[in-house]
């Protein structure tokens, strides 16, 4: 996927403007941890072990494919526990989009939001007296 780019403008005038589906990825990333009812993204295993050493990857959790009608994003998100999650789900799915069309013009075909797990609230240890 780190070959292809999307080629946003074709003016010869200027040059040509393309974006990385790894913008892309990032994007979308920071658009979902927006969104109140979010508790994290979950990438995979090699992001993981990157992110013990102190990187950070605002584009975990997030699958970019590039498509001839546009951006086809999944997002992989971890909620809270107690929210609505249709809603949170949508309300991630609107943010994406609008940060998209705001900041890079292109078309988004699908937004689709994968939830794989929920944090429990972290309660406080009992002691004893």
């Amino acid at each position: 996927m780190s070959e292809q780019t999307l080629h946003v403008s074709e003016d010869l005038k200027f040059g040509k403007v393309e974006i990385a589906p790894e913008v892309i990825e990032v994007i979308a990333g920071i658009a979902t941890t927006e969104i109140k009812g979010v508790y994290a993204t979950r990438g995979n295993f090699a992001v993981g072990m990157a992110e013990k050493f102190g990187l950070k990857s605002p584009g975990k959790g997030i699958k970019v494919e590039l498509v001839d009608e546009g951006v086809r994003i999944d997002v992989f998100v971890v909620f809270d526990y107690g929210v609505t999650i249709p809603v949170v789900a949508q309300k991630v799915q609107s943010n994406i989009r609008q940060a998209l069309i705001n900041m890079t013009s292109l078309g988004v075909e699908e937004v689709n939001v994968h939830v794989v797990g929920v944090q429990m609230d972290k309660e406080e240890p009992i002691s004893e007296e």
